[in-house]
């Protein structure tokens, strides 16, 4: 038996203004939620990248950060951040920073799903593998963020449209990056 899942609703100023299942959310008429992503850096400096399941309602196949989803109605994203990580790619988290607390967008997928959503964005650390959870993660790849700039320059069309917009903000993935730990 599955329990229906509710995200945060939003007005323009991001103070809260209801609850929604999850599934009404995600529509060709998307209304402004609560998200969160994170990218997750390993011991090496690498960055955790993730294609999301075929079956994925949005962005299906797309290559995209290491992982992202909704807080639950009155749960703090920080604690959402450490239960997606564990469900998703199976991995504890640690060293969690907030890096983009103000981040939001809104994108349209190729079959018209619209993403709206103000979204925090969060760096975190493991020293754990990854153990995707299939129903949410077709691949991952641990990459050197400079290769990870390198793509999103040429081909961004082949990652989520979030992440591009992230890494534009972050500069996590560019050469004067903190990530990679000094040799």
């Amino acid at each position: 038996m599955s329990e229906t899942e509710y995200v945060v609703l939003l007005d323009d100023f991001g103070n809260e203004t209801g609850v929604a299942p999850k599934a009404s959310v995600h529509g060709t008429d998307t209304a402004l939620h609560l998200a969160f992503s994170c990218h997750v850096v390993n011991a090496a400096g690498d960055v955790l990248v993730t294609r999301r399941a075929l079956h994925k309602k949005t962005w299906p196949g797309v290559w995209t950060n290491s992982f992202c989803g909704h807080p639950a109605p009155a749960e703090p994203v920080s604690s959402a951040v450490h239960r997606r990580a564990e469900f998703e790619v199976g991995l504890r988290v640690r060293d969690l920073e907030l890096a983009l607390p103000l981040f939001r967008y809104r994108a349209v997928d190729a079959s018209g799903i619209v993403e709206h959503e103000i979204c925090p964005v969060y760096v975190a650390r493991t020293d754990d593998e990854p153990q995707p959870n299939p129903d949410e993660v077709a691949e991952y790849r641990w990459v050197d963020p400079r290769d990870l700039a390198a793509s999103l320059d040429t081909t961004p069309w082949a990652f989520s449209p979030w992440l591009v917009l992230q890494a534009q903000q972050l500069h996590l993935f560019g050469s004067s990056t903190s990530v990679r730990r000094a040799s």
